[in-house]
């Protein structure tokens, strides 16, 4: 089999197992595939990228998948980038670091982990701080870890403009002279209800979904001062 069919074979059989968040099939088709002469570097670029992708606009265009299915393909994408990156012929480099939590007061946890590991198979270095962040916890832990962003998750109006939240983030940013160094991504239902909330809460930017978070943060990272 050529490159091409393998790489299309794959692809095919991997989404499906992802559709029917089926971990082990994932992997056991990646491995395979792999052990068939495909490169690694390929099953993360060429496969599992696009396969979150067409996730994603199913999602939004087809509702043919629910949020989780997403949550599982995030998870099935990381672990197999993680096991697929271990055997590329040159180690990466980390794109950067994202701190990453929901604001203080809500605990609605799954969109956060449908972000963390689209990050995460984007070779985006994620701490996850869980759910109900305080500002002050953020912006150390972004500053201990050398974080360039800090993401937040708000499932609820208003937690998403509390002052507490990105709000609260932004001031201590502020005050520790911080914004050249660490930039502020927002995300949950409140921002798709209303695209320009981010500029309400004085955020860096905006994320509808895992795969444009991961756009949005490369992005980001490549506007921090160093």
């Amino acid at each position: 089999m050529d490159q091409a069919a393998l790489l299309e074979k794959t692809f095919t059989e991997y989404y499906e197992a992802v559709f029917d968040t089926d971990r082990e099939r994932a992997l056991t088709v990646t491995r395979e595939a792999v052990a068939n002469g495909l490169a690694p570097e390929d099953v993360v670029f060429k496969i599992v990228m696009p396969a979150i992708d067409k996730m994603v606009k199913s999602i939004s265009e087809n509702f043919d998948t629910n949020l989780a299915q997403h949550f599982m393909a995030s998870q099935i994408a990381s672990a197999v980038a993680d096991e697929m990156i271990a055997k590329f012929r040159t180690q990466p480099q980390a794109t950067g670091r994202v701190v990453i939590g929901t604001s203080p007061g809500d605990f609605h946890g799954l969109g956060k982990s449908i972000v963390s590991g689209c990050l995460r198979s984007l070779m985006i270095d994620v701490v996850d701080l869980g759910c109900n962040v305080p500002p002050e916890r953020f912006v150390d832990e972004a500053v201990a870890c050398e974080a360039q962003v800090i993401g937040i998750s708000s499932m609820m109006l208003h937690t998403a403009r509390g002052e507490n939240g990105c709000l609260g983030v932004r001031k201590i940013l502020r005050q520790r002279s911080l914004e050249d160094r660490i930039k502020v991504i927002v995300g949950g239902a409140p921002y798709r209800f209303d695209p320009e909330l981010y500029r309400t809460v004085e955020a860096d930017a905006w994320a509808n979904d895992g795969l444009s978070a991961g756009e949005a943060v490369v992005r980001l990272i490549g506007t921090v001062k160093t």
